[in-house]
């Protein structure tokens, strides 16, 4: 063999050597742990979720401003172009826009919407596209269970809508759904109000869990002081921009957890936030 072939044969055994290296530890990293990132996407909602085997949803996309692009760069490997769910818990623009950017770049399993309607053109844009990428649209109902991880046992159930939404407005008909794992769990709320979060506890839905997604961003509108005390979250998180023109999070969002003793977190003071949680207790990362 001479020099040259010898040294380009070295280089390509380095490179296979490296590559499976990358592959192993990219694979053996999250190994008994499931990962939950709040993305920092400005005013809007994206929550990425990794589960022990890999699997990955996104529950929500933000608004059309590019950032759910760079949030997924951070937080997924770089050579991944997959992704096994979304969800859609709400059809107002920043909770899905942020897909848009997405869809072109990477192949989409599975999507998941509440059944209500918006009018706007963004959204049919955002519904061709799902379509003509062959992306299955699934209508979430109470009951459904999507399981992201079958030998962990990590799954996200469906609490609401349990109805035909249709024709509801898009905040009273947003999913509200339970991620799972061992004794760990979250509470995903899109922009439920409190008349929802208290029908639920009312129904004998199990809403306990260690972090509450708090529902419409921190508004006044959701975080019933009943509803805290049934979840009893050890946190609350709010995703949300920062100077937002709504004024959120709204003072009485902030009274409702400081009487519960509920430590607050928020995207637009902190940015990216993430948990990780091996089926026992959940560790802020």
């Amino acid at each position: 063999m001479s020099r040259s072939r010898k040294a380009a044969f070295i280089s390509l055994a380095t490179l296979i050597l490296l590559a499976a290296f990358v592959f192993y530890f990219a694979n053996s990293s999250h190994k008994g742990v499931l990962q939950i990132s709040f993305l920092n996407i400005g005013q809007g909602d994206a929550i990425y979720i990794e589960a022990p085997n890999g699997v990955q949803f996104i529950v929500d996309g933000g608004p059309a401003n590019g950032r759910l692009l760079s949030e997924l760069g951070a937080v997924m490997p770089y050579y991944d172009r997959t992704i096994d769910g979304i969800m859609v818990t709400n059809p107002d623009s920043d909770h899905y826009a942020g897909f848009l950017d997405v869809l072109p770049r990477y192949k989409i399993g599975e999507d998941f919407e509440p059944g209500t309607v918006s009018p706007t053109p963004t959204y049919a844009l955002f519904e061709k596209t799902i379509s003509e990428d062959g992306v299955p649209r699934i209508i979430a109902k109470k009951g459904m269970r999507i399981t992201l991880d079958k030998d962990d046992g990590v799954y996200i159930d469906v609490l609401f809508p349990d109805r035909d939404v249709s024709t509801w407005t898009t905040n009273d008909g947003s999913i509200v759904a339970k991620l799972v794992y061992g004794d760990t769990s979250v509470m995903l709320q899109g922009d439920s109000p409190q008349k929802i979060e208290k029908y639920l506890i009312a129904e004998g839905n199990d809403v306990h869990a260690q972090i509450l997604k708090l529902g419409h961003h921190s508004s006044r509108t959701a975080t019933a002081p009943e509803y805290v005390a049934a979840v009893s979250p050890l946190y609350a998180v709010a995703s949300l921009g920062k100077n937002n023109r709504y004024g959120f999070p709204h003072q009485e969002t902030i009274d409702t957890l400081s009487a519960a003793h509920v430590p607050f977190l928020r995207t637009d003071l902190e940015g990216r936030i993430t948990f990780i949680s091996d089926g026992k207790t959940f560790v802020r990362k």
